[in-house]
């Protein structure tokens, strides 16, 4: 499990807590908290790697200190939902997955129409292969590495992964990963949507990321 933390003290506490009596390794990658997040972390039995801010070369760092041949990457502000262990351990077991990735049904911690729409639109998205990071990444080490890895990116480090995985080769495993709403109190659930849309659409133009993590703030 490779969680990337930059001043996470605000959620790191429940992402850990959905992890507690799984038996897998926790390795967060931080960039430079200066708030609780170590703390919060070595609390929980975490094993911290330094990394350089940016949450695609921390997920690399993270990669890199894991010692597991699977590889499960995980936001701060995520946690996995009832049942996530027992469907990891079953996509584990397949020998046919052993050249796919998985990621996790998402859900956001918000009530009222405009959340379900989300979750919706996010389910449709997942469908044409291009889930983000915050539904997790489970992904064999051995496809990981073929792949290259977490690009050196501030942004769409996800989704730069995510296509040369290949919709063929991704499945979206039942249990939430349950994403805080935090970001979609403080701009809006429509206003931050679109400003996500818009990120993604740019992207795929060919802006720069380090443009567009200006605009995704």
């Amino acid at each position: 499990m490779v969680i990337p933390t930059l001043n996470a003290a605000a959620t790191l506490p429940l992402a850990l807590a959905a992890l507690a009596g799984a038996s897998c390794e926790i390795v967060i990658a931080d960039g430079g908290s200066v708030d609780q997040t170590l703390t919060i972390a070595e609390a929980h039995g975490a094993r911290v790697a330094a990394a350089q801010p940016g949450r695609g070369p921390q997920l690399a760092a993270g990669a890199r200190a894991a010692r597991g041949d699977w590889l499960l990457f995980l936001h701060a502000d995520t946690r996995l939902g009832v049942g996530w262990a027992q469907a990891v351990a079953a996509f584990v077991r397949d020998p046919a997955n052993g050249r796919k990735a998985a990621a996790f049904r998402y859900a956001v911690d918000l009530d009222g129409a405009m959340a379900r729409g989300l979750e919706a639109a996010v389910a449709w998205r997942s469908r044409l292969g291009l889930p983000y990071g915050d539904q997790g990444l489970l992904i064999g080490r051995a496809l990981y590495d073929d792949l290259g890895g977490f690009p050196d990116l501030p942004i769409m480090e996800d989704v730069a992964l995510v296509r040369r995985i290949g919709r063929a080769r991704l499945t979206i495993l039942d249990p939430p990963a349950l994403t805080s709403g935090i970001r979609y109190h403080r701009a809006g659930i429509a206003a931050r949507g679109a400003r996500n849309l818009l990120c993604l659409g740019l992207y795929f133009l060919g802006v720069p990321p380090r443009l567009l993590a200006r605009l995704y703030g």
